[in-house]
C-alpha cells in the first residue's frame, strides 16, 4: 500500500503531504489516467515519463505527440477525441493540402503554434526536456513530464511488406499491415532526460499506465537505464491494463498482441510485463483472469478501469495509488 505521509488532504483525494508517483505514459490511456492522478494527489507530488518514440519531423516542425497529449490533457487544452487542441481550426492544413503538400498527418492551427515554438528551441539548442518543463509551468499543469530521453528515438514497424516509421504506418496507412516486429532507431544512443532516474529512485509508487506496452511503454523502457531501474523497484510498481474484455480500449493493441504472438487479453498483457510490475489491475470484465494474474507472481485488484469522465479517472487513479 501507498503509505500516507502528513496530515493534509485534497477534497476526495489520496493521503500525503510528501507521496511521489512517477507514472510511464503513451498518449491518450496515458494522459487521462495522469489527469485523474494530479487530481487526487497533493501538489507536486506526480511525475510523468512520457514516450517519445511517437516523435516526428513533419512540415519542418519537431512534434511530439504522445508528450503533447499528456500536456493538453493537463492543461485542460485536448480535444474531443483525446489529441490535438480543443476547438481547434485547420486553416493551414487546408491551405497544404490544396497545394500538394503532405496532408496525411493532422495539424490543427493552435497545434501548430506549439510545435513551432519547440522547433525553434531546439534548433537554438534547447532540450526537449526543458522545453517541455516550461510549456507545462506556463499552461501550469500541475505536475511535473519529463521526456523519457533528450536524445533522438524513434519507434519503427516491421511489416512483411518491410520497415515504416510509426507515425506513417498508425496515420499514413491506418495501422496496417500487421506488426511482425519493432525496431528503435537511436536506442542505442539514447540515454534518460535529466530527473528520470531519480524520479524512478525516489517514488512512492510507480504506474505503467494503461498505454500499449509495446508502442508506449517499451520505447521508454528501452532507454539505457530505465528498464533495469523499473525492475529493480518491481514490488512498488502497478500496472493497469489497456485490455477489457480482449478488445483494446484504445488504437491496435488487440491486432498487435495477435501479429506478435501474445494472448488477446489483459492476461497476455499482464504476462508481458510480469518482470517488471508486482501489481497488476484489471478490470470488473475480467475478474476471471485474477487468479491467473496472481499465478504470475503479482497481486491482482479488479475495478473499473474505463475512463469516461473526471469521476471515473479520479475514481481509478485512488483504485490504484491507495490499493
Amino acid at each position: 500500500m501507498l503509505r500516507p505521509v502528513g496530515k493534509r488532504r485534497r477534497p476526495d483525494g489520496v493521503r500525503g503531504a510528501r507521496v511521489t508517483v512517477v507514472i510511464l505514459a503513451g498518449g491518450i490511456g496515458g494522459a487521462r489516467f495522469a489527469l485523474g492522478a494530479r487530481d487526487v494527489l497533493p501538489t507536486n507530488a506526480l511525475t510523468i515519463v512520457g514516450n517519445v518514440g511517437d516523435d516526428l519531423e513533419h512540415w519542418g516542425l519537431a512534434v511530439s505527440p504522445d508528450i503533447d497529449t499528456i500536456l493538453y490533457t493537463l492543461a485542460g487544452r485536448v480535444g474531443p477525441l483525446g489529441w490535438g487542441v480543443v476547438e481547434d481550426s485547420r486553416s493551414a492544413l487546408g491551405v497544404v493540402s490544396a497545394l500538394g503538400g503532405p496532408d496525411w498527418f493532422i495539424l490543427g492551427d493552435a497545434d501548430v503554434g506549439l510545435h513551432l515554438v519547440r522547433t525553434e528551441r531546439l534548433r537554438a539548442g534547447a532540450t526537449l526536456s526543458s522545453v517541455v518543463e516550461d510549456v507545462g509551468r506556463r499552461w501550469r499543469v500541475g505536475a511535473t513530464i519529463l521526456p523519457a530521453t533528450d536524445d533522438r528515438l524513434r519507434t519503427v514497424i516491421v511489416t512483411a511488406d518491410g520497415e515504416v516509421g510509426f507515425q506513417e504506418w498508425f496515420v499514413g496507412r491506418r495501422a496496417a499491415p500487421p506488426v511482425v516486429a519493432l525496431r528503435l532507431d537511436g536506442v542505442a544512443e539514447a540515454r534518460p532526460a535529466p530527473g528520470v532516474l531519480e524520479a524512478i529512485g525516489a517514488a512512492r509508487r510507480i504506474v505503467l499506465a494503461p498505454s500499449n506496452p509495446f508502442l508506449s511503454l517499451d520505447p521508454i523502457l528501452a532507454v539505457e537505464g530505465i528498464r533495469a531501474s523499473i525492475a529493480a523497484r518491481r514490488d512498488d510498481v502497478v500496472a493497469v491494463s489497456p485490455i477489457i474484455a480482449g478488445r483494446a480500449v484504445k488504437g491496435p493493441l488487440g491486432e498487435m498482441l495477435d501479429s506478435l504472438g501474445h494472448e488477446r487479453s489483459a492476461l497476455g498483457v499482464a504476462r508481458y510485463l510480469a518482470p517488471l510490475c508486482g501489481t497488476f489491475v484489471l478490470d470488473e470484465a475480467d475478474r476471471d483472469l485474477a487468479g491467473a494474474v496472481e499465478a504470475l507472481g503479482m497481486r491482482a485488484i479488479v475495478t473499473a478501469t474505463l475512463m469516461v469522465d473526471d469521476a471515473t479517472r479520479r475514481a481509478l487513479a485512488r483504485a490504484v495509488l491507495e490499493g
